[in-house]
């Protein structure tokens, strides 16, 4: 994946606890979908951890992600996976501090950063999420949380050529329910403003929206100011629908 300055725009999918092998059919259709028809984009799928290397096969020309990792490269730890294991199975990008990440496992801004930390040690591309819940929002707090999630989640090292944040409002995810263009420009100018004042190179640091995109409202969305593409989940379960938002960018 690249970016520069001008922020070329990023199409991800999370594909959350959900896909079996026979799964792999959706991402060799979206292969061919794109290869029929190009995007100016840059693609990215993340699967669960054991379809990975599967995924990496079935798939050569689709980058492919993991949806976490451990901070430490090795060690007694059931059930986690490293930053180097996902290198190994052929992953070229993780994601870290997804809201179901630090709701179910009580994940933290500073573990969230050691995490991205470790991702970066291995050459990995991190998307660090942030987002507030529905009370946040109505107690007009939305603001104050997304710039201490990014503050407390962003590695010291971060560039905008391997951290990108993705943006996804907690009550938004899954539930069909977004906000208005108005309101996510709001929280994305805010995070511009934010990385602008924290790293050289800020205004080069790719923001994705996420939360219940689909193909009616992408084109809308992801053509609003300070949005750098999506982080999808539901969606980037099929070809035809994961397409359908990347047609925003066609």
């Amino acid at each position: 994946m690249t970016a520069g300055q001008s922020r070329t725009p990023l199409v991800a999918g999370n594909w959350k606890m959900n896909g079996l092998s026979s799964a792999l059919a959706e991402l060799r259709a979206l292969s061919d979908r794109l290869q029929a028809s190009p995007a100016p984009c840059d693609i990215l799928v993340c699967p669960p951890f054991t379809l990975i290397a599967a995924a990496c096969q079935a798939a050569p020309q689709t980058p492919i992600g993991g949806q976490d990792c451990h901070p430490n490269a090795s060690g007694a730890h059931t059930g986690d996976i490293s930053a180097e294991m996902l290198v190994d199975c052929g992953a070229t990008a993780v994601i870290v501090g997804h809201s179901e990440r630090r709701t179910d496992h009580g994940e933290t801004d500073a573990l969230v950063k050691s995490k991205a930390e470790a991702g970066l040690s291995q050459g990995l591309t991190v998307i660090v999420c942030v987002g507030e819940t529905e009370a946040e929002r109505d107690a007009g707090k939305t603001l104050d949380v997304i710039a201490g999630q990014v503050r407390g989640s962003m590695p010291a090292d971060a560039t905008p050529d391997k951290v990108i944040i993705a943006y996804e409002p907690v009550w938004a995810i899954g539930t069909g329910r977004t906000p208005s263009v108005a309101d996510v420009e709001d929280v994305h100018g805010s995070i511009r403003a934010l990385l602008r004042q924290t790293l050289t190179n800020g205004a080069n640091m790719r923001i994705l929206y996420g939360g219940s995109v689909k193909p009616a409202n992408a084109s809308e969305l992801m053509h609003a100011a300070d949005v750098d593409g999506a982080l999808i989940g539901g969606a980037s379960l099929k070809a035809v629908d994961f397409d359908g938002i990347i047609d925003a960018y066609r």
